[in-house]
Formats: structure tokens, sequence, C-alpha cells
């Protein structure tokens, strides 16, 4: 599989090239839990009482996945970045770096989620009846932290090297093995919502191999090299890793901050009816994020690579590309999801009640969906030039200063219930996107402009 030079060539084929695989990985990434959601929604007489269960799980799921992707966004960042300036050396020790802060968190993290997760879970807004479906998933699934987080945390490090097709590779195997997996301990071996789990965990085991085994093979240009780092060196990436990082840390967070809440509101308005409905939305939201995820994550060692080359008008270039290619897409989902609403929601159940009760939801949800498109084209450009005090801003801004405050005030607001919480996304897009968009237009580009004199193409 022919490597990308990220430093030459068309700018729009070389995002094609990265982010085309990236999308279909993110896609790929996502059936690990949807495709769960799918078969857990039909089990027979307890479909949407096991579906919501498993909706209490997400925020859970999300804060393991978070501390990958802290290592992962910071790490294989970093290691574009000193790629394009020719520091070999320095791009290896991150993704050594990187390696053992993900297994030291996974061990602790496994630990903490055995011992607390009933609790948790209760707190996250579980009810008697659907700790039966969320205690013994989630239980199961923390068995996979470490698997999960290796193949999470160090695919983007095949990404950043100009393997993006591996990258994929990596991630289908998995998935694939999940998907074939799910019905048969879900149905065949009547094991029900711990099958699911099971497969899940068994599908992140094989998916880690593999990442692992390309990662230390003669092929990588940075190789994962165990117990190659000296304290000195570990203390001093780990420090760049984690600063940079943050930014996707704390977006993940502050994503589990509002599903927590949400379900602990919605709880109190609508029941456990309305916490399927959100486990739905949820769950469909993810699917349709997958292609701008999968864009953002192609773009990143672009405008990494280019900027640490100093090839300043290529960065403008897939700053803009990226921005038009992200304002399509959104524009078309948003289209679709207005006008045919029932046919997402019945990818996951097919119950009448819920289907009418979701309908409205949904289309609130999603209405301004446009402007995500600008808030992923200003935050991917912040983390991927390194401007981390920016792209922590913009994580927290949009989730804990505009969501979670909308998400405890609309409902009591005009008698609007538990649909009021379906009501704050829309908002913080269009106010948050166009924040976040804007100030990376005024900060970047002059940036960019005055640096012309390094400029090479």
């Amino acid at each position: 599989m022919k490597q990308i030079d990220y430093g030459t060539g068309s700018i729009s084929k070389n995002i094609m090239r990265a982010a085309g695989p990236m999308i279909a990985a993110q896609v790929l990434s996502l059936l690990y839990n949807v495709v769960d959601r799918m078969y857990i929604g039909r089990i027979e007489g307890v479909g949407m009482q096991a579906l919501a269960g498993v909706g209490l799980c997400f925020p859970l799921i999300s804060l393991i996945n978070a501390f990958a992707n802290l290592y992962a966004s910071g790490g294989a960042s970093l290691c574009a970045i000193e790629s394009g300036r020719k520091n070999h050396q320095k791009a290896e020790n991150y993704i050594n770096t990187s390696f053992a802060l993900i297994v030291i968190t996974a061990i602790l993290l496994s630990v903490f989620g055995f011992v607390f997760c009933e609790k948790i879970l209760y707190a996250f807004g579980a009810s008697q009846t659907t700790i039966l479906y969320a205690l013994p998933y989630m239980q199961i699934y923390i068995i996979g932290t470490l698997f999960s987080m290796i193949s999470l945390g160090l695919n983007p490090f095949i990404n950043a090297q100009g393997y993006p097709t591996i990258g994929m590779v990596t991630i289908l195997i998995g998935a694939i093995l999940n998907i074939v997996l799910d019905p048969i301990f879900i149905f065949s071996f009547h094991l029900g919502i711990q099958g699911a789990a099971i497969a899940s965990v068994l599908a992140q085991i094989v998916s880690a191999i593999f990442v692992l085994r390309f990662l230390t093979s003669k092929k990588a240009e940075y190789r994962l090299r165990f117990f190659s780092l000296g304290v000195a060196e570990f203390w001093d990436c780990t420090k760049n890793i984690v600063s940079l990082g943050m930014a996707g840390f704390v977006m993940q967070c502050t994503n589990s901050l509002v599903q927590i809440i949400s379900n602990n509101v919605l709880n109190q308005y609508g029941g456990d009816l309305y916490i399927s409905i959100m486990t739905i939305v949820n769950s469909v939201r993810q699917i349709l994020d997958t292609i701008i995820f999968g864009l953002a994550d192609g773009t990143s060692p672009i405008l990494s690579y280019n900027y640490g080359a100093r090839y300043y008008k290529r960065v403008k270039k897939t700053i803009w590309a990226l921005t038009a290619i992200a304002c399509l897409y959104t524009s078309v989902v948003w289209i679709l999801v207005l006008a045919f609403p029932a046919l997402f929601i019945q990818l996951f159940n097919q119950e009448p009640q819920l289907i009418e009760l979701c309908i409205p939801a949904l289309r609130l949800y999603f209405f301004a969906f446009f402007f995500q498109a600008l808030q992923y084209a200003g935050q991917t450009t912040f983390k991927a030039l390194n401007k981390r005090n920016q792209a922590i801003f913009f994580s927290l801004f949009r989730k804990v200063i505009i969501v979670i405050p909308l998400t405890l005030w609309l409902p009591n607001l005009f008698n609007m219930g538990a649909i009021g919480v379906f009501a704050a996304e829309p908002i913080s897009n269009f106010v948050g996107g166009s924040i976040c968009f804007i100030t990376m237009l005024v900060t970047v580009f002059p940036e960019l402009n005055q640096a012309n004199e390094y400029e090479k193409f």
C-alpha cells in the first residue's frame, strides 16, 4: 500500500486519498457499538429496555475512548509535525510515549471500572430496570479496555506516516468480526446483551493485534520500540502530548457530561422511554458524524505535516478544502434527516410509539447541523497546528458553556419538557460553530500570511 507524501501534489487529491480510508475506518469503527444497538433493539420482549441500558453505558465508554484520543490526537499530530521537520527520532519518540501512556491508563481504568461500575451507572441515570442491562454489558466491555485503547489510540500513528489504507484495514478486520459474532452470541448462544459485549471485546482484541503488528514491522517509517525511551525523553514527550491532546480529551469528556446530564433530565421528564429515544438520536448522530470525523482525521496530518515543513500556502488551501467539503456534507445530512427521519430511527427499533415520539426529537436535534461543519473545520485546524489553547477553549465553549446550561433550562422554559433537551444541540451548533470558525480565520490566517518568507511552494 503506497505511502502518501503530504508535502507534494494536489491538495484535494491528498485529502481524498487520506480522508477516504479514514472515513471508511470511522464508519467501520462505529460498527463496534452501532451494530450492537441494532441487534440489541431487536431482542424479543426487552429490546427497548435493553437499548436504554446500553445508552447509559455511552458516557462511560466515551470516557475510556477520551483517554485513548488524548494520547492519539496529541501524539499523532506532533509526530506528523516532526516528520515534516525531518526530526525522525523525535517523531518515533511520540509513538513510543503514547503507547506507554495507553497501557498505564488502560490498566488503571479497568481496575477503577470494575470496582465502581454499578455506582457510576446509577449516577448516570440508571433505574432498577435499566441497570439489569447496563451493568452486565459494561462489566464485560471493561475487560477489553486495553485492546480498545491500543486500537483507537495507536491507529492515528499509522495515518500520520502516510498509510491511511492500512489504518482502515486494521479497523475493518475488527469491525467485520464484530458484525459476524454479534448475532451468534446474542441470538444463537442466547446470551442477549452480554453476547453483544463479548463480540465487541473479541473484535477489539483482533484489531489491536493488527495495529501492533504494523507498528512493529519494518514497513513502518516510525516504529514502536518497547522500553526504548529514557525517563527525560518520556516526560518531555508526555507533557507535549497531553498538552495538545487535551482539546480532544476535553471535547469527549464534555460529550460524556452532556450525555449524563441529558439522561438524568430525561429520566425526570420522560422516563426510560425518552432515554431510549436519546440513545437512538445519539446513535444516528454517530452514524452521520462518521464522514466528517473521517474527513477531519484524514486532513489533520496533512495540515500538521505542511505546517511543520513551512508550506503555508498548502496549509491555507487545505483549510478551505476541508471547510467546503464539510459544509456540503452537513447540508445534505440536514436535508435527509428533515425529510426521512423514520428511515434512520427504524435502524434501531420499529415500535410505533417510539418512532412517533422520536421523529420530532430527531428533527429538532439535527436542526442547524450545517454549522457543525464550521466547528470541525476550526477545531481541526487549531489541533493540527498545535494551537492548544484555542483548541481546548472551543472544546469547552460549545458543550460546557452552551449545551449543559440549555439542557437544564430548556425543559422548564415554555413547558417544553423532555423535548427541550433535544433543542440544546442546534443552538450550540449555530453559536459555537460560528464563533469557533471566525476565531480561526482571524487568528490563524494572519499568522500564515506573515510567514510567507518561509514558503517553498
